[in-house]
């Protein structure tokens, strides 16, 4: 591990088993940090601390600690007076008890240190400690002082070193009343199936694997700014739509996750007929041909008779050409015959265009 300043010296308290250590921050951030600028003349906004009474900005070095009182009286408090308070914990990890880590609420999960062996006299015991964790499975439960306030601590192996988690106390974990859905909802069991299926085809992933999308966008977005150029955008999202079926979106989801790993999606879920989705894929089957009814025959009939009565009707009205209710009387007649047949037949013959009528010839 390499060399990083430590931040509490002290001693692990193990029984009358004392262990030297150093705590060294566990965990670092690699966030971007900006500054805060005065935008129309971009230039640089400080904090300075200034002295009330002095009216004068002070250093580092002469800013102290002190506790505010009810009436506005600052009590002065000096790292001695924290040091000499009569608590075993001041200096020291003092170990309270061993639990299966299970029994840990990761609610209560805080900062996390490592336990750097302080000198070659303390590898001894604190490789004994090390080990004996291992083997029990056990975490330990510890409590410390630290930067004012005595803290709770679990102590476990992370490779071959041991790692403090700083744990906040039971009474520092809120209830949470009114965040649960204050309906009652019923799950079935196809959808906890279906949500066992993403479950799976989402599958494990190796968190070494990970990584800050945002702090790597925003990095070349600053790279980019620097040197003149535009900052690549990314298109807006397109707005969700408003899930109607949750078995629906379970089994597109199952699908998609399917398909962007290079599986094949089943059978069931490509189609989108699995049961209980509101839309339903049906298969048409092809239209058959109408069969001919014995009605059709009488229309066929009923045209001849209508083509021979325009024809006898054509070579009237040549015979008498000022005779203009002909046609009309004509029509009246065949459709007095077959009122019914006559009309289907009509219809049938001017969709056909064979079955056009010979247009009138007007005589001079």
């Amino acid at each position: 591990m390499r060399q990083v300043r430590s931040i509490w010296n002290g001693a692990i308290s193990f029984g009358l088993v004392s262990i030297p250590i150093k705590l060294v921050n566990a965990t670092e951030s690699h966030s971007v940090s900006f500054r805060q600028i005065h935008t129309e003349d971009g230039g640089r906004i400080r904090y300075r601390k200034v002295c009330e009474l002095e009216d004068r900005e002070v250093a580092q070095a002469e800013i102290g600690k002190a506790y505010e009182d009810a009436d506005g009286t600052m009590i002065p408090i000096t790292d001695e007076d924290l040091a000499q308070l009569p608590i075993p914990t001041a200096k020291t990890i003092e170990i309270v008890a061993f639990v299966p880590a299970d029994r840990i609420d990761p609610l209560q999960m805080d900062a996390a240190y490592y336990l750097s062996a302080n000198g070659v006299p303390a590898a001894k015991p604190y490789t004994l400690l090390r080990e004996a964790l291992k083997r029990s499975q056990k975490v330990a439960i510890a409590k410390y002082a630290l930067r004012g306030r005595e803290r709770l601590g679990m102590l476990r192996v992370v490779d071959d070193v041991i790692a403090m988690h700083g744990l906040l106390w039971p009474d520092e974990i809120r209830v949470p009343e009114g965040v649960a859905p204050d309906t009652n909802v019923t799950v079935r069991d196809k959808e906890l199936d279906l949500a066992d299926a993403l479950m799976d085809t989402l599958g494990e992933v190796d968190l070494a694997d990970l990584h800050d999308d945002y702090r790597e966008a925003v990095e070349e977005m600053i790279t980019a700014k620097a040197s003149g150029e535009h900052p690549a955008t990314s298109p807006s999202p397109a707005p969700g739509a408003k899930v109607l079926d949750l078995m629906a979106a379970l089994e597109k989801s199952v699908r998609e996750a399917k398909e962007s790993r290079g599986e094949e999606p089943d059978a069931k879920e490509s189609d989108g007929t699995e049961t209980g989705a509101k839309a339903e894929v049906r298969r048409i089957s092809p239209r058959a041909t109408p069969k001919q009814t014995p009605g059709k025959k009488s229309t066929s009939t009923a045209t001849k008779k209508t083509t021979t009565a325009k024809k006898s009707q054509s070579q009237r009205q040549s015979e008498s050409p000022a005779s203009a209710s002909a046609p009309a009387s004509a029509k009246k007649s065949t459709r007095t015959t077959k009122k019914t047949t006559a009309t289907k037949s009509t219809t049938t013959a001017k969709k056909s265009p064979a079955k056009k009528a010979t247009p009138r010839k007007r005589t001079a």
